[in-house]
């Protein structure tokens, strides 16, 4: 076969249809709680909060396939197919027998995987007659996403970033801010949970979970006005299966398969659309890929977290989730990988790794970022923090692929770049950057309260 490096899609094989793992799952994922009543909760129960449409995709466990707008897929020719492509530089960096494989999801407008979910969101709340959409952002991915993908259908956008990313990552508020959108550093005093929060600790430098509570207040006090959320959720994660079913196609242009499949993980929106259209075949029995879902030391849901029913956010607004959490009061360390800061997992991925089809992987800020710059020194991509956790990852599989003598095949999911994160290098190459460990005692404090 000759040597390629990069494999791209035409645009009439770009999906046309979403791929629904909860329809295959053999446990399905227990059902979100409302914590009044104790009941589960229908589509119904979703429609105040988001479109009726994406409610009726959040509680589908029925439909294996759900198409994609014309609409959608119209904008998705902006960038998508993105390229698949060899990391020969990194192999060879690593003299690992490995096969090293990427996704380029950075080659988005936005600069991320973020806005494959932002459009659809945005249309769908469009063609309802919605006129504002509320959100919060930790790392702000997610924020200039949906900032844009609501200049594209002609909505307003609040976005509530997390303060500790605000003041860290100030270009990425000015992204937001440039394609429209109002940005307000969370906790603020614009929301009763925000004022709560800040009279409780006035330096606190926040959380998503707590911006989620702000941006949720304000979708529900203000009239047209609905709320989206850039992960955890199930049409999120259905939305960015877009992802692994473009990889799926390319590897079988590259004569591949994976051994491996990684990505980084907060919420689970980018591991959800690399992992779970190859994980399909595992759920039927044809492959025994490994799925590993790189986490953040600091911020360890998947690897000590509990599994139980906890809120998405800190005031207790949103629906029990069935997830592994750290507990919703849990305050993450200010890492620089601002999206990963988050302190429960999808119900999804939470099902799937108890049942034993995932796997979850910490690793340390630092460990990171030196991941990081090898790639860019190899592959010349400057990847996000949060993409560096992916890396760091794939590169613990490559040594250990080498040191069994094994030319295993690994896919891994390049979630963003990091050209607006040049700060969090800048403290990193001047040794600034420090670990952030975390005691038994720490995490039980908040992961273990009923």
């Amino acid at each position: 076969m000759e040597k390629k490096k990069k494999f791209i899609l035409p645009e009439n094989e770009i999906p046309r249809q979403w791929y629904n793992v909860a329809a295959e799952m053999i446990n399905k994922p227990q059902p979100y709680i409302n914590p009044g009543t104790k009941g589960p909760l229908k589509a119904e129960d979703f429609y105040g909060l988001f479109s009726e449409e994406l409610s009726r995709q959040e509680v589908n466990e029925t439909d294996t396939w759900i198409d994609i707008p014309e609409e959608v897929r119209e904008q998705y020719k902006l960038y998508r197919s993105t390229p698949l492509v060899r990391a020969y530089g990194l192999e060879k960096a690593l003299d690992t027998p490995a096969h090293i494989y990427f996704k380029n999801e950075s080659v988005s407008p936005v600069g991320s995987h973020k806005l494959n979910t932002a459009l659809p969101q945005a249309y769908y709340n469009k063609i309802e007659g919605v006129t504002n959409l509320t959100t919060e952002t930790g790392a702000g991915q997610w924020g200039t996403a949906l900032s844009f993908a609501c200049k594209v259908f002609g909505l307003e956008l609040a976005v509530y970033m997390v303060k500790i990313s605000y003041e860290q990552k100030p270009y990425r508020r000015s992204m937001m801010q440039t394609w429209g959108a109002q940005v307000i550093p969370s906790p603020s005093m614009s929301t009763k949970s925000g004022r709560k929060i800040l009279t409780e600790n006035p330096q606190y430098q926040g959380s998503l979970g707590t911006a989620i509570s702000e941006a949720i207040e304000l979708a529900t006090q203000t009239s047209n006005c609905k709320y989206a959320l850039g992960s955890v959720l199930n049409h999120v994660s259905l939305h960015q299966t877009v992802i692994g079913l473009e990889a799926e196609k390319q590897m079988e242009m590259a004569e591949e398969y994976p051994d491996i499949v990684i990505g980084c993980f907060g919420g689970g929106s980018n591991f959800s659309g690399i992992s779970f259209p190859f994980l399909r075949h595992n759920i039927k029995g044809d492959k025994k890929t490994r799925f590993i879902a790189a986490e953040p030391s600091s911020c360890p849901k998947l690897t000590r977290g509990k599994f139980r029913y906890d809120f998405g956010d800190q005031a207790g607004f949103t629906p029990l989730i069935p997830m592994y959490t750290l507990g919703s009061n849990f305050t993450p360390s200010n890492i620089h990988a601002g999206g990963l800061r988050y302190h429960g997992a999808g119900s999804l991925v939470s099902q799937l790794l108890k049942d034993g089809y995932i796997e979850g992987m910490a690793i340390d800020q630092i460990e990171s970022f030196e991941a990081g710059v090898m790639f860019a020194q190899s592959e010349g991509i400057i990847p996000a923090p949060e993409s560096n956790h992916a890396i760091a990852a794939t590169i613990k599989e490559a040594l250990k692929a080498r040191e069994e003598g094994v030319a295993k095949t690994i896919l891994f999911n390049l979630s963003g770049h990091g050209l607006v994160d040049m700060a969090s290098y800048d403290k990193f190459l001047s040794g600034d950057l420090v670990n952030y460990t975390l005691t038994e005692e720490t995490i039980s404090k908040s992961r273990d309260t009923e």
